[in-house]
């Protein structure tokens, strides 16, 4: 597939160093923890935060390379935030018209433009409205239309669901599905459905470094990092792979239920859901192989079943059951699992 963009970035301020690509007409989501340096990466692409060192082509366009840079509105990029950020003085229309009209488009093209977009978005009946006659969903869809209207080649988008409440979000994500099909765009999220239901593919950031990178559904459901091992709900230990399982660094053995022979060590993830997990105030005896001694940092009720965490790890049981154990954050337990629960793969 033809590559849209590929560009690379470090910006030693805030410990940041990625090099990525976008193939034409691909959502990619960019996820991980907050300070990570998501947001940073949609700074240097839009113009607005300047590398220290590297290079940016979207469509044989050179944006930024070296000391050398193109200002913000000469790149053929649209950045929606999370804040609609309309001018409270323009009309809706002339709010999605502004951005034609800035790249030089006459007026009558530049408000038939915005009219088209506006019907894109199912926004077409607001167009006479003053921004503080809107709810947030209908000026982040004004926002959407003021961001496709100057047809950019590449669309960042930044989180653009956090600030929408929850009744809300799912019709302006349909939105996002229809607009985004085909058109080359990043989008900022935290939440695993924008993942799954936007983007043909994930990039985890962190630490300012690009940890995993692939198709969404593989992303999710054999996931590389602690982040996206977090986002699909699973446990995740690493180390590299031995007859039965996984060692980790610390001498850790978890065994698995190999479905097929791996090479012997080569770095490995095991993932096993919280649901296979049981948890003991002793050290338990009998059938389980995988016996982990933790300390316990935090306890999530649920109604009838609870999530017990203990780091990066986390046990879902019954929440009668928490109350028999007795467990709280600071206390001693174990957890264990059998191999049977236990994936293993090559990362």
């Amino acid at each position: 597939m033809p590559v849209s963009l590929e560009c690379s970035a470090r910006i030693d301020a805030r410990n940041v160093d990625v090099r990525l690509s976008v193939a034409t007409g691909e959502t990619v989501a960019v996820m991980g923890p907050n300070g990570a340096g998501k947001s940073t990466l949609l700074g240097v692409l839009a113009g607005l935060v300047r590398p220290d060192h590297g290079s940016a082509v979207l469509d044989g366009k050179t944006l930024y390379d070296g000391g050398a840079s193109l200002p913000p509105y000469a790149r053929g990029v649209g950045l929606l935030a999370q804040e609609a950020l309309l001018f409270p003085h323009l009309s809706v229309l002339e709010n999605v018209a502004f951005g034609p009209r800035c790249a030089g488009v006459p007026r009558k093209l530049a408000r038939a433009r915005a009219h088209r977009w506006l019907g894109e978005v199912d926004a077409a009946s607001l167009a006479d409205r003053r921004p503080a006659s809107l709810s947030g969903g209908q000026a982040q869809r004004v926002a959407v239309a003021r961001a496709l209207a100057t047809e950019p080649s590449l669309l960042l988008l930044d989180e653009p669901l956090a600030a929408l409440d929850i009744s809300v979000a799912p019709m302006l994500r349909r939105t996002l599905r229809r607009v985004l099909d085909g058109r080359s765009a990043i989008i900022v999220t935290h939440d695993m459905v924008d993942a799954l239901l936007l983007a043909d593919r994930v990039i985890v950031i962190d630490g300012g470094r690009i940890v995993e990178d692939g198709p969404t559904r593989s992303v999710l459901e054999r996931p590389r990092s602690s982040f996206a091992a977090s986002l699909a709900g699973v446990n995740l230990i690493t180390g590299t792979t031995v007859p039965d399982g996984v060692l980790t660094p610390t001498g850790l053995h978890l065994a698995a239920m190999m479905d097929e022979e791996l090479p012997l060590g080569e770095e490995a993830a095991a993932i096993f859901s919280p649901r296979a997990v049981a948890v003991h105030r002793a050290r338990p005896t009998g059938s389980p192989r995988n016996v982990l001694a933790v300390t316990i940092t935090d306890l999530e009720q649920h109604g009838a079943r609870t999530t017990v965490r203990a780091g990066h790890l986390s046990a879902e049981i019954t929440t009668a059951s928490a109350a028999e154990l007795d467990v709280e954050p600071g206390v001693e337990a174990f957890f264990s699992v059998k191999s049977a629960e236990v994936s293993v793969y090559l990362r």
